[in-house]
């Protein structure tokens, strides 16, 4: 089978190495694209195309539609332009290629504003910590009031954003120049923070969050139309350079089933949870593999295989998870060479 994955983040390579193994030799044949010529992600592919840096939208879709049809390929898994592509698998389909959408256009919005996910999702479901989104100083201050009479420490983030970026913890008693001698991460003051934002007037929604300070589980998932098909944990710990454990974790396992279901999640995705003094809290659905897709796979599980198997209609066989196996990723340093 020819699978084609388009421009994504470079820790897809962990993806294509697990294909590779889902079959006999040569039976998958893994086809990646990029606008940069020396993305990593082409390291681990078997043919590698340079994509137009200059598409979006419509015109990003014609040409991948083109590509589908040129190259022959049978399975389509998107990363750029997901959500768009999600709603045109009739054109796809037509010219012979299968697309995987982890959801559908609806849910895939939805994932990617939290304001507005974390609204709409019922607790029964999962719960995510206590926040208010604000996108002016006195809504922010107004949050900030409200939040500090029931938890002890707060925190902000970004409506729309990926890798935690903007993800910062309020400080009421340091400044930046403490923070920068001292070397403190993801924290901002508070007083500085307002200033900013008085500033702006108006900026993009945020989120102002009670702070969650206990472990943190990233659990990669393979699934089929809402059925969770496995579910691997990962429970990060609390120092660093100390790898993570593969867990076990009954709560977090009931929310990433009911997620599944309710939103009807489909190949390869990633739910991560962080533990409060109420328990464990949703952060984020990734509608794609996570960066630490390949420790998860030491687990004794080919996620990737799995979500190759069900898109095939065929019988997914899931092995026995080894819990409790401490992980970790080492650098290995690589050439990079452009592509003709």
């Amino acid at each position: 089978m020819r699978i084609w994955f388009n421009k994504t983040f470079s820790t897809i390579s962990a993806v294509f190495n697990n294909l590779h193994l889902a079959g006999r030799p040569g039976e998958v044949t893994i086809i990646c694209t990029h606008t940069h010529p020396t993305a990593s992600a082409f390291l681990a592919a078997d043919e590698n195309y340079l994509e137009p840096s200059s598409l979006t939208g419509q015109d990003y879709l014609a040409w991948c539609l083109d590509f589908c049809q040129s190259h022959r390929i049978g399975l389509f898994w998107p990363g750029k332009e997901a959500a768009l592509i999600s709603l045109h698998h009739g054109q796809f389909n037509a010219i012979g290629t299968q697309v995987l959408s982890v959801a559908d256009h609806e849910t895939l919005a939805l994932l990617d504003n939290k304001a507005e996910f974390y609204a709409a999702l019922n607790p029964e479901i999962a719960r995510t910590m206590d926040f208010i989104a604000v996108d002016n100083l006195d809504a922010f201050d107004r949050a900030v009031m409200e939040l500090s009479t029931r938890h002890d420490s707060l925190c902000v983030k970004p409506s729309v954003s990926v890798f935690g970026l903007g993800f910062r913890i309020l400080d009421t008693q340091r400044d930046s120049i403490t923070h920068l001698a001292k070397g403190v991460e993801y924290q901002i003051p508070l007083s500085e923070l307002r200033l900013g934002m008085f500033n702006t007037r108006h900026f993009e929604t945020m989120l102002v969050m009670e702070h969650l300070g206990g472990h943190e589980w990233s659990v990669d998932c393979a699934g089929r139309q809402g059925e969770l098909l496995c579910a691997v944990q990962r429970k990060k710990s609390l120092l660093k350079g100390h790898g993570q454990a593969i867990d076990n974790n009954a709560d977090i396992q009931g929310m990433v089933e009911r997620l599944t279901g309710h939103y009807r999640l489909n190949g390869l995705f990633n739910i991560q949870f962080k533990e409060g003094k109420h328990g464990p809290r949703l952060l984020e659905i990734n509608p794609r593999p996570s960066g630490g897709f390949g420790m998860a796979c030491l687990a004794g599980v080919n996620l990737a295989k799995m979500a190759l198997q069900a898109i095939k209609g065929g019988k997914v066989v899931v092995p026995s998870i080894d819990y409790g196996l401490r992980v970790t990723e080492v650098n290995l340093p690589v050439v990079l060479q452009d592509v003709d």
